[in-house]
C-alpha cells in the first residue's frame, strides 16, 4: 500500500522531481505502447517509438489524446490493463455523445486516495476532524476520491452525497462537521440554508474543499464569510483520475499538483506549441502512475497558468491558477470570447448572490446574450421601485468587463432552482 504523507515528495526540489518523472515516464510510455493498441496507433502516425522518449524533455514528441480519442475508443479501447485487474470504473457527468469511462485498478484507487489526502491534509484534516462528503456519489468522482482520502487522514467520514439539504444541516449539527466538501454552488446554498434556518451558531466548520465547478474569488469569500471557514480550491477531472490532480495550501494562490504522478504542460490551444512556465494557454496533464487509463498528453482544455514561485506552505510541488474559462466550451458572442466567471465577478462585485443564469440565443442572425440575476431579499424588498436602474447599471457593468451588450433581468429570490450539484450556468439556445 502507498503512504500519502511523502514530505520527500512534496518538498523535493525541482531536481529531484525532475528525476523521479523521468524515470516514471520512460516506464509509462512502455507500458502503453504494449498495452494499449490506440494510443501505439497514434504514435506510430506520428513515428514516435519509447525508445525516443527518454524523459520529460522528450514529452513534446508524443501525441495528443483528446475527449474524442476517448469517445471514439469507448468503452475499451483505451484500456492499459487487463479487465481481470480493473477493480472500479468512474465516468464523466456529460450529456452529449457518449460517456467517458475511466477504468481503476486497486493500486490506481490508491494512489488517486493518496491524492485526495493530500488536499485534505493541505486544509488542516487529521484523525481528529469529522469530514462530510457532499459531492455526488456513484459514477460521478467526487464523493467517492474526497471518500477515500478522508478515510487515509483518519477522519471521521459522513459519506453524505449531494442534495437532502435538511439531512446535510442536521449531520452537520449533530456530529458536528469540521470540513465540507462539496461544489462551491451548494456550499453557497448551504449557507444560505443556514442562515435562514438560524443555526450559524451551531456550525463548527472550519474547512471547506470545494471544486467540479469554476467559482471566483469574489465567490471564495461570499462562501468564507457566510460559513465562518476558509474555503479551497481542488482540481481533477475523471479523465485523470479525479479530484486531487491539484489542490489549494493555506496560502490560496493556487493549487499544487501532484508532480510524482502527473506532469502538467501548457500549450497553445491553437497551434498545439509548449509554452514556457508563466505563460497563460491550454493543460496538458500526462499520467505516469495509472495502470488501467494511462492517458499521455491528455488536453484538458481548461485555461489556466503554471507557476514555480516558492510558497509559504513549504510546498515545492508546482502551482496551477484556477482555470480561467474553457478552449472549447467557452461562449463566443458576437465574435468575442466570454467566460462565465468574468459575469459572476462583476454580479458579485456589485453585491448580488452568486445564482444567475446565462442565456445565449441569435435573433435573426445575430447573437444575444441575457444573464437573469437572483436579487437577495434585502435588495428585492428596498429597490422595487428602482430595478430598471439597477439593470442598467448591471448592463453598464458587464459591456465594461466583456466589451459587448448583454442584456440583464433581475429576478425574485428563489427564482432560480438551486442546485445540490453542478450548477447550470449557461443555456446556449443556439446549439439547440
Amino acid at each position: 500500500m502507498s503512504n500519502y504523507y511523502q514530505p520527500e515528495v512534496e518538498t523535493a526540489s525541482y531536481e529531484e522531481i525532475r528525476a523521479l518523472q523521468d524515470e516514471r515516464l520512460v516506464k509509462q510510455v512502455k507500458h502503453v505502447w504494449e498495452n494499449v493498441p490506440y494510443y501505439r496507433k497514434k504514435m506510430e502516425a506520428k513515428g514516435v517509438t519509447p525508445e525516443d522518449i527518454k524523459g520529460v524533455d522528450d514529452l513534446h514528441k508524443l501525441p495528443f489524446i483528446t475527449k474524442d480519442d476517448l469517445r471514439e475508443a469507448y468503452p475499451y479501447g483505451l484500456l492499459g490493463a487487463d479487465l481481470s485487474k480493473c477493480v472500479r470504473i468512474q465516468s464523466t457527468s456529460g450529456t452529449t455523445g457518449k460517456r467517458v469511462v475511466a477504468f481503476y485498478t486497486k493500486e490506481d484507487v490508491d494512489l488517486w486516495e493518496d491524492c485526495c489526502a493530500r488536499a485534505l491534509v493541505a486544509v488542516g484534516a487529521t484523525n481528529e476532524d469529522v469530514c462530510q462528503v457532499a459531492y455526488g456519489y456513484g459514477l460521478f468522482t467526487g464523493g467517492a476520491g474526497l471518500h477515500g482520502g478522508s478515510h487515509k487522514v483518519g477522519s471521521l467520514t459522513l459519506p453524505m452525497s449531494s442534495g437532502n439539504t435538511d439531512r446535510q444541516l442536521q449531520f452537520m449539527t449533530d456530529l458536528g462537521s469540521t470540513i465540507l466538501c462539496c461544489t462551491p454552488s451548494y456550499a453557497a446554498y448551504l449557507s444560505e440554508s443556514i442562515h435562514e434556518r438560524g443555526l450559524r451558531d451551531q456550525i463548527k466548520l472550519k474547512a471547506g474543499i470545494f471544486g467540479a465547478e469554476a467559482w471566483s474569488e469574489n465567490m471564495r469569500r461570499d462562501i468564507e464569510n457566510g460559513l465562518g471557514i476558509k474555503a479551497y480550491d481542488i482540481y481533477g477531472l475523471t479523465e485523470i483520475s479525479g479530484p486531487g490532480v491539484a489542490f489549494e495550501c493555506e496560502e490560496q494562490t493556487g493549487m499544487h499538483i501532484n508532480e510524482d504522478h502527473f506532469i502538467p504542460e501548457i500549450i497553445n490551444p491553437d497551434t498545439e506549441e509548449v509554452l514556457p512556465i508563466g505563460s497563460k494557454g491550454e493543460l496538458v496533464f500526462t499520467c505516469i502512475t495509472k495502470e488501467a487509463f494511462p492517458l499521455l498528453r491528455y488536453r484538458t482544455r481548461d485555461i489556466c497558468v503554471l507557476s514555480r514561485e516558492k510558497c509559504s506552505c513549504g510546498r515545492t510541488l508546482i502551482k496551477m491558477s484556477k482555470p480561467m474559462g474553457r478552449s472549447d466550451d467557452m461562449l463566443i458572442v458576437k465574435g468575442v470570447n466570454v467566460f462565465p466567471s468574468q459575469i459572476e465577478t462583476v454580479l458579485l462585485e456589485q453585491g448580488y448572490p452568486p445564482n444567475y443564469q446565462i442565456i445565449v440565443d441569435r435573433v435573426n442572425n445575430s447573437d444575444t446574450l441575457e444573464v437573469l440575476v437572483e436579487m437577495t431579499p434585502e435588495l428585492f424588498s428596498d429597490n422595487l421601485g428602482d430595478i430598471t436602474t439597477m439593470e442598467k447599471e448591471l448592463v453598464s457593468a458587464l459591456k465594461t468587463m466583456l466589451g459587448i451588450y448583454a442584456k440583464v433581468k433581475l429576478v425574485a429570490p428563489k427564482t432560480i432552482a438551486r442546485s445540490e450539484g453542478k450548477a447550470v450556468r449557461i443555456i446556449d439556445k443556439r446549439k439547440i
